[in-house]
């Protein structure tokens, strides 16, 4: 099979992961109105609890499933054996969290019916099959079948969701769109699997390894959804968990950017590494460095310099307190990024596994330690905080575990020339705010003038990453001129 492009997949996915979130945001300033701060809690608060139940169900079946395909690119008949023993696994684990999350929730209780409805989304679970195309990197057929259906879920908002009573329809037009994205992969299948005989399977041989994979995700589910569910069950008002969710929407948007080239180079890394091409392996690591740094700097202070001014404009009157969070929160966009190249790019691929667990259970045990601590006493604002520290613990831990292979201070080497340029780029973004009143119009002129600013200091210290995009560029253009 031969090898997919990276910058092409990079862009199929970056596009799909961005959609995914932007167009929740499209809506979010209709929903936020219509549906008030409240219900927005409610809902985040059940779908955290769901996520719990997926979770289990799950396993670590997704990214194992990936990273084996990816291994077994160019044998159809042995990833095929594969792709139907993954699967009977996941029916397996899935039936069994459903069934408890049925007795435990859905029987009664203050939202059973959300409950119920959120059935859907662990169903939907069973028929996901995007790690086997994400393995082969085929990106495209993943993003273009489940863009069409967030896009329909988006008009379906607008069309059904009008008053604080819709809340029911807002839940069945979020697990319909989950469920018809993903039972639309199906279609492409038949063509890159090839029949297997039910004898010749052996579903439990990939037991074992899943469950490596599950216990760091348990630890990441910690400190990435139950801050939702702590701020849920330690505060009476449900506003906080409503306010904490936008917030975390905005930057986990952003984050989209930087970290989709992760789930690009998973396969890539995966099959490089099968090759026992340890070169190419440092190649590919350090390009994902730049890259991360490249986007995640300039993002991380201008979602800072114009929060102030973007917050009312996007959410209404009532979500003052979004701003803040934004700004505590912005600084998991380096975090992540880094540990994303480090864990998911480098550590999981390599079959490093224990490395990258201990990385999450600490994070996972710092995130609880301090979210009991900070949410008592500062509400969404202390979760915020406590996500920060964890996402920052995980990263410094998962360089310490590599030291020996890759050198933080290359690292910092790096990041230099980003970080000052993004100094600067933020100062000016911060006058442009004080000087300019008008809030649409000050936040056009602080991104128009900001990015310039950024790419233009980059161009004159003849930044490799910026030469190479222009080089790139140069290259598609003067292939279409020849044809």
């Amino acid at each position: 099979m031969s090898k997919k492009s990276i910058t092409k997949n990079y862009i199929y996915n970056m596009f799909f992961e961005v959609l995914k979130i932007i167009l929740p945001l499209i809506t979010t300033p209709y929903l936020s109105r219509v549906l008030g701060a409240e219900n927005i809690g409610i809902y985040s608060y059940t779908l955290s609890v769901t996520t719990y139940f997926i979770l289990f169900g799950t396993m670590g079946i997704a990214m194992y499933g990936q990273r084996e395909i990816a291994y077994l690119q160019d044998n159809k008949e042995e990833r095929s054996k594969t792709f139907f023993e993954i699967l009977i696994i996941r029916c397996i684990t899935i039936g069994c969290s459903l069934v408890l999350f049925y007795i435990a929730f859905c029987r009664n209780g203050e939202y059973n019916t959300y409950y119920k409805i959120l059935i859907l989304e662990i169903l939907s679970n069973v028929i996901d099959i995007s790690f086997y195309f994400q393995g082969l990197e085929e990106f495209q057929k993943t993003v273009i079948r489940n863009s069409i259906v967030k896009i329909i879920s988006v008009i379906c908002i607008f069309i059904f969701v009008k008053t604080k009573d819709d809340l029911i329809e807002y839940f069945f037009i979020y697990v319909l769109s989950t469920f018809l994205g993903n039972i639309s992969l199906w279609v492409y299948l038949p063509k890159y699997i090839s029949k297997v005989k039910l004898k010749e399977l052996k579903v439990f041989r990939h037991f074992k390894p899943t469950v490596e994979l599950f216990i760091p995700q348990i630890a990441t589910q910690i400190y990435t959804v139950l801050d939702k569910t702590m701020i849920g069950a330690m505060i009476e008002d449900k506003s906080e968990v409503g306010f904490y969710e936008q917030a975390q929407k905005i930057v986990k948007l952003l984050l989209t950017i930087a970290t989709s080239l992760g789930t690009v180079m998973v396969p890539r890394m995966a099959s490089t590494f099968a090759s026992g091409d340890r070169l190419k392996l440092k190649e590919y690591m350090n390009r994902s460095f730049r890259f991360v740094l490249l986007i995640a700097f300039p993002i991380m202070f201008g979602i800072i310099s114009v929060s102030n001014k973007f917050v009312p404009i996007f959410y209404g009157n009532g979500y003052d307190k979004v701003t803040y969070l934004i700004m505590i929160i912005s600084p998991i966009l380096l975090a992540i990024g880094l540990s994303n190249v480090v864990g998911t790019q480098y550590l999981l691929p390599t079959k490093q596994q224990r490395k990258y667990t201990i990385s999450v259970v600490i994070g996972a045990f710092t995130n609880l330690f301090f979210n009991f601590i900070l949410i008592k006493l500062f509400k969404s604002i202390g979760a915020s905080i406590a996500t920060v520290i964890a996402e920052c613990i995980v990263t410094s831990v998962q360089f310490y575990l590599i030291r020996n292979e890759f050198k933080f201070t290359d690292v910092l080497k790096i990041a230099k020339n980003y970080f000052i340029a993004s100094i600067i780029m933020f100062t000016i973004s911060v006058g442009i705010n004080l000087l300019i009143y008008n809030r649409i119009l000050s936040i056009a002129v602080q991104v128009i003038i900001s990015g310039c600013v950024y790419v233009g200091i980059l161009f004159a210290i003849k930044d490799e990453m910026i030469y190479q995009g222009i080089d790139l560029i140069k290259n598609k253009f003067l292939r279409k001129k020849e044809v």
